[in-house]
């Protein structure tokens, strides 16, 4: 049986550590060009362990955080404690209407219902608000990282590319920031370990998927005998004004 979209976007709990040590956090020039100058509330929706709220946390920022899984948010409370962090969806934001300047979503948008998910980002933002949403990708122009890419699934952000946000929505904008991260041979692994392709897969496929990848970080010269990556990621983000 295939996995709906909702399940898998609900299956990260069971490997919600592993999201938190492998996945990379996002650029400041990103975060910067997503947040209106005067932005003070902001919510995180689909906040997951964190990665983006601890930099707009870090930035001096009221933050919310709303996400569907438990585990993931339990992450999250243990290193942003002050932060409150609430169980919700995109399609239902507990939060009160008109209460934030900002929502942002990372990694998360392609999950939502978006037509219900726009109504509700319009009804909690105030007058003037800011969607941004932002993803990260690999850059796999690189060879090790392109040999991943032919282990796990190459990137795609041909979703990003073809995402419209409608009205209430206007003055939609795009932009792209290229940078590295730099992580560890057994954080790679965590990052496709918590990946919902693999944390669905059957269990042989998902055995077979990480040994491949460790054969990569012992075999390729680039990676062999290293204790630290440099994994380079594309950002794509996209940004729209609510109108009125």
């Amino acid at each position: 049986m295939t996995e709906s979209r909702p399940d898998r976007s609900l299956s990260f709990g069971s490997e919600a550590a592993a999201y938190e040590r492998g996945r990379p956090s996002y650029p400041p020039e990103a975060i910067d060009w997503l947040l209106p100058p005067g932005t003070r509330d902001v919510l995180d929706l689909g906040a997951g362990t964190g990665k983006l709220t601890t930099r707009l946390v870090e930035r001096g920022l009221d933050v919310v955080a709303v996400d569907p899984i438990a585990e993931m948010l339990e992450l999250l409370s243990s290193a942003l404690p002050d932060t409150p962090a609430l169980l919700g969806t995109a399609e239902q934001i507990p939060l009160p209407d008109n209460s934030v300047d900002t929502v942002l979503v990372a990694q998360a948008w392609h999950w939502f219902d978006p037509e219900r998910a726009v109504a509700e980002v319009a009804r909690v933002l105030r007058p003037g608000g800011r969607l941004g949403l932002v993803w990260n990708t690999r850059d796999e122009r690189l060879g090790w990282v392109k040999d991943l890419g032919n282990i796990i699934g190459h990137e795609n952000d041909r979703f990003s590319e073809q995402v419209s946000l409608p009205a209430p929505f206007a003055d939609l904008a795009r932009r792209r920031v290229e940078w590295t991260n730099y992580l560890t041979p057994q954080a790679l692994i965590d990052l496709v370990a918590s990946r919902s392709y693999c944390i669905t897969s059957p269990a042989e496929v998902r055995t077979r998927t990480l040994d491949q990848v460790r054969e990569l970080l012992a075999t390729h010269p680039a990676l062999a005998n290293s204790s630290g990556l440099a994994l380079p990621y594309i950002t794509v983000c996209i940004r729209a004004t609510l109108d009125g």
